[in-house]
C-alpha cells in the first residue's frame, strides 16, 4: 500500500515543472505534475504515442492544440482528454501560485 497527497510540495525547488509517477501499471500511468510560470519550450510539441487524461487540480493553465486557433485555459478542476498523435503545448501556467496537474497516461485499445 501507498499514501500520499497531491498538495505536498516538490522535493526540488527550482522553476523546472516537477514530475511525479504516482502509479504505473500495464498500459496505465498516473502523474502528479506541479508547474509554477512554465510553459514547452518555444517549438516544442508534445506528440505521444499513449492517450493522456489531465486534471488541473489546483492553479491554472493554457494549452495550445496543434492547427487550433483558440488556446483552451483550464483553471482548478478542468480536465481534457487528450488521443494519441494530437500535437499539444503548454502555453503558461499560473505565474502567480503553483499549478497541480493529475495526468493519466493510458491505451485506448
Amino acid at each position: 500500500m501507498r499514501k500520499g497527497n497531491i498538495f505536498l510540495a516538490a522535493p526540488n525547488r527550482s522553476r523546472e515543472e516537477f514530475f511525479e509517477p504516482l502509479i504505473a501499471s500495464g498500459k496505465v500511468r498516473i502523474e502528479r505534475i506541479i508547474s509554477h510560470s512554465n510553459s514547452s519550450p518555444e517549438g516544442f510539441w508534445y506528440d505521444q504515442e499513449e492517450s493522456e487524461w489531465v486534471m488541473v487540480v489546483s492553479g491554472s493553465a493554457a494549452i495550445r492544440i496543434e492547427g487550433e486557433e483558440q488556446i483552451l485555459i483550464l483553471r482548478a478542476g478542468d480536465w481534457i482528454d487528450i488521443p494519441p498523435r494530437l500535437r499539444h503545448r503548454v502555453e503558461w501556467t499560473d505565474p502567480v501560485q503553483k499549478t497541480v496537474w493529475l495526468a493519466v497516461f493510458y491505451d485506448r485499445k
